[in-house]
């Protein structure tokens, strides 16, 4: 076993199990609360036929009045009618309660990642994590194996003082041998020792079978999405996928089951003396009652309740046992549950307070500007220097990999410089309320995101959006002809997840929509990051011309490793390498034979003719 399953000490279980609670009656205090009455009083209920059938046979048996019988009878099924009746109550209510439960589940992740500095989002450990944390919660540990513990220890708990309230007069009875009720109870305590030993053997079988699945589990869901991602089946069907798709998730398969086997052959040994005590056990005690009952010192109802009584406790004795060594096992998996929540944000936040200027007089400037990203030895940007204002239109290029992205990222404060500083109105960027500075920010980047909601959702990145304002950018964006034909406008859903109703749009109406986003945030700072790459060089220009023309006298930045969009710019600046190799106008860096525009410009030439 790896690190991660070396024990824990009892202070650290502890503290696991007290912020587990707390989370989950944060999470939904009325589904706890039920969960408690309903085990509660589904172990009593056990308990009621159990002592009036005990009396009711005894009436019979020994010829008391009839309305004594009756009176038993009616206690037996009123009782039990009632108790049942409220358990359908609570259950009933629990269910409504279960659902919130959920909800609760899924924004308190949905908050997190939200709320998580941007590199961990990028980061694959992360990644890695949160797959295995929802695997294992699908297989039913974490904080579901809690909840759960939490009520069937409650009904343990009940079995244990109801049986062990009943079984006091058996302890009492003179003419059951002393040497009999001790071995009555050695016999219990043996059952309970083995039930311990088993479980705990049982549990190390389970947790390293569980260690052993994570890459097979991981790959089996990671396949199943795909086939169930539609957007993909044309892929898979043109490219002939299905093959290698169904080998794959085969050969994750065969590797989960290899050692499913391995693990029941193992555990196999465990189950049999767990079966077979407890029956021993319940054979002796029925030769004691028996023997106690043809002397007549023990009524034959009393034989019925006692041994149910005896199994039912030490049912609940070795199941409260075993719930609690599974509940430390399965501190392992919410140690790792919560290690999600853990991870800090380091980025620090700022304070000041972004000046609100009425004539957009901001300006931006890398000052010395490196960065590396997280775990690498190599810089994705060395010693970026660069000043532009607003209202100025700035043309970002090279070649793919050269930096354009990274110098954003570093732009828009997703990350924050390994060396060097970038100053708003002098001011190191850092400093400021991050959420503050974001707002002076509308992006496209090149794999921006549309989500399933409406149209208008997606374009004001909001629940609740001005639609006359949202209907004013699409239109700007050139998407209306499209909108015309839309029955619900605006209020027509993206794609199919949350509305049957919901339209597929192409790729050019994505950009569109995207684009509708950036003017409707009505940002000083509008960037487009390379997010027509898709398309041939003669549309991306018209598509930068087109919002050249909207961005006004806000700045736009543009990003490419094509050169459409630096004729109207009134700067450009040439990365390649991860440096700034060149800064000036078109015409200027056009002109300068031996650069890197130019060796740029001459390599597309055949696509900006005219130019």
């Amino acid at each position: 076993m790896e690190k991660e399953s070396e024990n824990l000490k009892m202070g650290e279980h502890l503290a696991i199990l007290s912020r587990a609670v707390k989370m989950l009656f944060s999470l939904s205090r009325g589904y706890i609360l039920c969960t408690i009455l309903k085990s509660f009083l589904g172990a009593a209920v056990l308990y009621v036929p159990i002592y009036f059938s005990a009396r009711l046979l005894d009436a019979i048996l020994y010829g008391a009045p009839a309305g004594v019988a009756f009176r038993y009878a009616g206690l037996t099924i009123g009782l039990a009618f009632l108790c049942n009746l409220l358990l359908t109550w609570i259950n009933a209510a629990r269910n409504v309660w279960e659902e919130k439960l959920y909800r609760e589940r899924d924004w308190m992740f949905s908050e997190k990642g939200m709320g998580m500095e941007y590199s961990s989002t990028e980061n694959r450990d992360v990644a890695l994590l949160l797959a295995r944390i929802r695997d294992e919660s699908n297989s039913g540990y974490n904080l579901f194996f809690l909840y759960n513990s939490l009520a069937t220890g409650i009904g343990h708990i009940t079995s244990i003082v109801f049986s062990a309230a009943l079984l006091v007069s058996f302890f009492m009875f003179g003419a059951v041998g002393m040497g009999s009720k001790l071995g009555i109870v050695a016999g219990i305590i043996l059952t309970i020792i083995c039930g311990i030993f088993c479980t705990a053997q049982e549990n190390k079988i389970n947790l390293k079978f569980f260690h052993n699945n994570v890459n097979a589990n991981l790959l089996t869901e990671k396949y199943r999405k795909l086939v169930g991602d539609y957007s993909a089946g044309m892929e898979i069907r043109l490219y002939n996928m299905e093959k290698k798709i169904i080998s794959g998730r085969a050969g994750a398969e065969m590797e989960y089951y290899r050692n499913c086997m391995e693990r029941n052959r193992k555990g196999v040994r465990f189950i049999f003396p767990n079966i077979i005590l407890p029956h021993l056990l319940k054979y002796a005690i029925y030769l004691v009652l028996i023997s106690a009952a043809i002397s007549g010192a023990v009524s034959v109802g009393s034989i019925a309740k006692y041994v149910a009584c005896i199994m039912l406790l030490l049912e609940a004795v070795s199941g409260l046992v075993r719930a609690l060594q599974r509940l430390c096992s399965n501190n392992y998996y919410l140690k790792r549950y919560f290690s999600y929540f853990d991870i800090p944000n380091d980025m620090y936040q700022g304070s000041l307070t972004v000046e609100k200027r009425l004539d957009n007089d901001y300006y931006v400037e890398f000052k010395d500007v490196s960065f590396r990203y997280p775990n690498t030895q190599d810089y994705a940007l060395r010693h970026i220097s660069v000043k532009f204002k607003v209202g100025q239109k700035l043309a970002v290029v090279g070649v793919n990999g050269s930096g354009k992205t990274t110098f954003i990222k570093l732009l828009c404060r997703l990350y924050d410089p390994t060396e060097g500083e970038i100053l708003l109105n002098s001011v190191d960027i850092r400093k400021y309320d991050y959420n503050e500075y974001m707002m002076l920010f509308s992006v496209v980047f090149q794999d921006f995101a549309l989500f399933s909601f409406t149209i208008g959702q997606n374009v004001a990145a909001a629940k609740e959006y001005d639609r006359e304002r949202a209907e004013k950018v699409l239109g700007r964006a050139g998407f209306m002809e499209r909108l015309a034909l839309m029955p619900d406008g605006t209020e027509t859903y993206l794609y199919k997840d949350y509305s049957a109703q919901g339209v597929e749009i192409s790729g050019g109406e994505a950009q569109k929509i995207a684009l509708a986003r950036a003017l409707y945030k009505d940002a000083p700072f509008i960037v487009l990051d390379e997010p027509t790459a898709a398309l041939d060089p003669m549309s991306e220009y018209e598509v930068y011309s087109k919002f050249n023309e909207l961005s006004g006298e806000r700045t736009a930045i543009y990003i490419s490793h094509r050169l459409a969009s630096c004729r109207f710019c009134d700067s450009v600046v040439v990365f390649d390498r991860g440096e700034i190799v060149q800064y000036g106008s078109h015409k200027a860096l056009l002109s300068e034979e031996g650069g890197k525009y130019h060796e740029l410009w001459n390599a597309q030439a055949q696509y900006y003719v005219g130019a």
